[in-house]
Parts: structure tokens; sequence; C-alpha cells
């Protein structure tokens, strides 16, 4: 069993990078366009495959399938939401930001506020990748590879916490290796083929889990009403008073984090930057909208089938290897490997092994060139060395790389190891830069007078009422947000909400006091990409948006 492991699991991941190479062999990476943009090069297709592993990794596989063993389908709103936001992606955001012909978002700040506003968004993005994305990542990777292949006992490491050190450590050294060396065009067409790998082993993992709740009578409508039996309540998309994802959050926090990490995240969109022209760019947008509606299927139910295997039946394989932890709680995020190893058959872990571990690259090294494209060229291209060659730009985007993979690590097991409710608490986390820096790219899209002062300031007020709020509310401060917070607002995600309000108020008062433009902004067509739009993309997108709210309607009750 451990050499069949082995050998599917290396001859995989082989595959994936040999394909890579193929398909990058003749790719240009010594200019800005070529390394970071992949030479605006990418058709719909890899813009979807990119989009959807760069989202898809351990964040959602393990992190989301922990959420709805706790909450069930109600957490599926941080997926099926993602399909409207992607939309207006296509419709609205992407035709301006390739009309811009940008690279990163600072830089479309900057054409729209000024210099100072691209510094300091640049910091944060880089920082928050370093300190929050990353680790949350290589943490969670960490730990689910080590539940289904047991790694502790297979590698003989004294303790979960070693092996996870351990792990974060190779798939650090793997994924770095696209990152630094192969640009974004090797991570768009890696995240392609291990989209296509993930989505398989995905639907496999729901396949033989519902096979098993199913046993030998029943069929899968029989798995879904045994499941129903235990936990009325479990298929419920609205969710109840006491989960965070309460259908009121829909339109707070839930919703403001899932628009601004679909439409302004520069982790995201930049692959979206690179698009041959507009047209592509949708299509692939579109497409990827469609997968995110449909992602539950993956990343939601079968942490719903393992709460039932765990709590509803109380398997025993199962609830020994979910585990408490020292207050009696099931440590949830074990659930999804736990999973994997008992429906998988084992002749195959080590395939859906390698698809994880492409699932933590794709991330991991989509971040490390967000994160390069950001100091090269906002930093180090426009303050440290504006006279810089297109070769020391790309080198020092490689050595940025290098530097925030190993904070990165570092940061992993310190952060996140012994939390609770590790999904919820990372999306707080998203939320310090999340909120503030949506409220001056929404008042800067849609607002012309508003100036780069008016900017500053509220960016700064919102990331110290986002500390405030999410550090500060309550005697257990980072495990829970309790305290004078959850009695004021009853949810982290009602405040974020309020906050973005706030500042959007702010902002605009301050224009009309006198923080503004002298000439409204009107923004210059580069005359980079073709933006002739895709002709169906608005009836498309008006098709997604009624099936994401014909889904909640029909697991409302």
């Amino acid at each position: 069993m451990l050499s069949m492991t082995l050998l599917s699991f290396l001859f995989f991941t082989g595959l994936v990078i040999i394909l890579t190479w193929w398909f990058t062999r003749a790719s240009d990476l010594n200019t800005d366009e070529g390394y970071f943009l992949a030479g605006r090069s990418l058709t719909g297709i890899f813009i979807a495959g990119s989009l959807l592993l760069t989202n898809l990794s351990t964040e959602q596989l393990i992190g989301l399938n922990a959420g709805s063993f706790n909450d069930g389908l109600s957490v599926m709103c941080w997926e099926v939401i993602a399909g409207m936001s992607l939309v207006v992606l296509a419709l609205v955001f992407l035709p301006r930001y390739l009309k811009s012909g940008i690279a990163t978002i600072p830089q479309f700040l900057e054409e729209r506020y000024g210099s100072s506003v691209r510094a300091l968004t640049a910091g944060i993005f880089i920082v928050a990748y370093m300190l929050i994305l990353l680790p949350f990542v290589l943490f969670l990777g960490a730990r689910g590879l080590n539940g289904m292949l047991d790694l502790q006992e297979l590698l003989g490491f004294p303790n979960e916490l070693s092996t996870i050190w351990g792990v974060i450590i190779f798939i650090a050294a793997l994924g770095g290796g696209y990152a630094i060396w192969g640009g974004m065009r090797a991570i768009a067409v890696s995240d392609t083929f291990n989209g296509a790998g993930l989505l398989i082993g995905g639907l496999m993992i729901t396949f033989f889990s519902l096979q098993v709740v199913a046993g030998d009578e029943g069929g899968f409508m029989g798995a879904f009403e045994k499941i129903k039996e235990k936990d009325p309540d479990a298929f419920n998309s609205i969710g109840s008073a006491d989960e965070g994802t309460h259908w009121p959050t829909l339109f707070t926090g839930v919703l403001l984090l899932n628009f601004f990490y679909w439409c302004t995240n520069q982790q995201i969109i930049q692959r979206t930057f690179g698009a041959k022209n507009l047209a592509e760019g949708q299509k692939g947008v579109l497409l990827a909208a469609f997968f995110k509606i449909l992602a539950p299927l993956i990343l939601v139910l079968p942490g719903i089938i393992a709460a039932y295997l765990v709590i509803g039946i109380g398997d025993p394989e199962m609830m020994q290897a979910v585990g408490k932890n020292e207050d009696g709680n099931w440590v949830a995020d074990r659930a999804y490997g736990a999973l994997v190893s008992q429906v998988l058959p084992k002749w195959l872990l080590g395939f859906f092994a390698a698809v994880v571990v492409g699932s933590i690259l794709s991330t991991f090294n989509s971040v490390l060139n967000s994160a390069a494209t950001l100091f090269s060229l906002d930093v180090y291209k426009k303050y440290l060395n504006p006279t810089a060659s297109t070769k020391s730009v790309v080198r020092s985007g490689q050595i940025c790389s290098f530097v925030v993979a190993v904070f990165a690590v570092i940061a992993a097991p310190l952060i996140f190891f012994g939390q609770e409710a590790i999904f919820g608490f990372f999306q707080t986390l998203n939320g310090v830069y999340f909120i503030p820096l949506l409220a001056i790219i929404m008042v800067g899209m849609f607002h012309r007078f508003a100036d780069g002062m008016s900017a500053l300031i509220t960016l700064l007020v919102g990331l110290g009422l986002m500390v405030i709020g999410t550090f500060f509310t309550g005697e257990d401060k980072v495990n829970k947000i309790d305290g004078w917070l959850a009695d004021t607002f009853g949810s982290p995600f009602h405040y974020m909400g309020a906050v973005f309000a706030l500042l959007i108020v702010l902002q605009l008062t301050l224009s009309a006091m006198g923080m503004k433009r002298s000439e409204p902004y009107v923004q210059e067509d580069k005359g980079l990409v073709d933006l002739t739009p895709w002709k169906p993309a608005p009836f498309v997108g008006g098709a997604l948006i009624l099936l994401v709210l014909g889904i909640y309607a029909l697991f409302a009750f």
C-alpha cells in the first residue's frame, strides 16, 4: 500500500511538472509582462483554471469542509456567493482594469489617488500574504496530508506539530520553484492541470463518501435522507442564529469579503490582467463563476458527511481520526483528511495526495508571484531603483518571493496551530485589510472627485477600526470574537459591514469638505489589449446570478 501510494503520488506530481514545462518552455521570462503577466497571452480556459486553483486550496478543501462539519450547508455562502462576485468582476471591473493596462491593484490606485496610496496598499498586500494567507494555506495543507496519509507514523515524526513543520517546508520548497523560476504562465498552466485533478479527485471523495453513508441500500437519495434524519438542519442554506454564517451575514461581512476577494484582491485577479483580450478574460471569469457555484459538492458536502459519521452514528475510526481538543470539542479541520483516508480506495490515496499538494502549490506559488509583482513594480521599480533594468526588476521579485516564503513557513504553525473554528478565524483576519481597501477602491471607482488624502485617511482609520474590532474585543481576543463586539453587532461580519459603511461615509464627507480633485478623474485607455467584450457575457452573467438565487431558495427551508 505504501509503495503504491508513493508511486501514484510521484507519478501525478511529476506529470504536472513535465506538462507545465512543455507548455511554457518558450515563454519570455526576461520582461515585466512576460514574468508577471504571462505576456498578456492567457486565454479563457487558462484564466478559469488558474482562478479556480488559486482559490481552491486547503483553505477551502479542508477549512471549508471543517466549517460544514460544524455548521452544515450554510457555509456554502463562501463559494456560491463567489459566483455573483465573479459576474461583477467580468462585467464591471475587468473592463476598467484592462483599459488601464495595470499589473497590480496598487497601480490602479496610484492612477486614481496618487503614489502614496499605491505604496501603502502594496505594503499591506505583501504583509497580509506573508502573515495571513500563506501561513493558513500551508498549515491546513500539512494537517490535511498528515490525516490522509498518516505521515506522522509513516515518516517517524514524534508528534503532529513536528510533522506539520516538515510537510510545510517540503511544500514551500516545491512551490517556490514554480513561482520564483516559472513566472505567471507556469503558474497558470500548472493550475489548470492541477484543477482537473482536483475536480476529479474531489468528486471521487464525495461519491465514495455518499456510498459509505448509503450502505447496501437506498442509493444517494437514501444517504441524504439518513443525514437529514440525524441532523434536520444539515442542508439548510440560510443557517441558524448560533452559526457564523447565519443568513443576515450574507448582506454584511460575508458579501463584502467575498466581493473584495474576487474583484480587487491582487492574488486572485492578477491572472485576469494577463488576458489576451477582454473577451477571453470575460469567458475565463464567467466559466470560473459557474464552477464556483457548484463547488459545494466538493468543498461542503464531504464535511457534512464527516459530521454524520462522527456525531450522527459514532463511527469509531472516524471518531479516533478526528479526535477532540482539550475543551472536548471535535477538531473539525481534521475531518476532511480523516474522511479521505477512510472512504478512498488505498490505491487512489497517492493520486489524491498529489492533487491536494497541487492545490496547495497553486495558491502558494500564485501568492508568491503576486507578492513579487507588488514589490517589484510598486516598491522596487517605483521607489528603490526607478532606472532598474527589466532583468533587475524580475530578480528583485524572485528575492521577494523567497523572503515571503521563508516568513510564511515560520508563521504557519505559530499562528494557526491550536486554533478553533479555523476557517472563521482566517476570514476575520482577512477582514482587517479587506474592508478598508474595498472602501477606497469602491469610492475611487464610482466617485470621480475623491482625492488621495481622503483615501489615505479613510484607509488608516479603517485599518485601526478593524484591528480594534478583531483583536481587542474581549478576554479571548483572537480565538473568539466576543465581548462588546459580539454584544453590539451579534457577529464579526456585521461589524465589518458597519465599518465598511462608516468608511464610505467618511471618505465622501472628506471629499465634500474639500479633500477632492480639482478636475474629475477620467480613466485613460492604454491600448494594450483589445477591449471588445464577449457579446453573450451579460446574458451568461444574468443566468449565473439566477442560478445562485435558485440554489439558496431550494435549500432555504
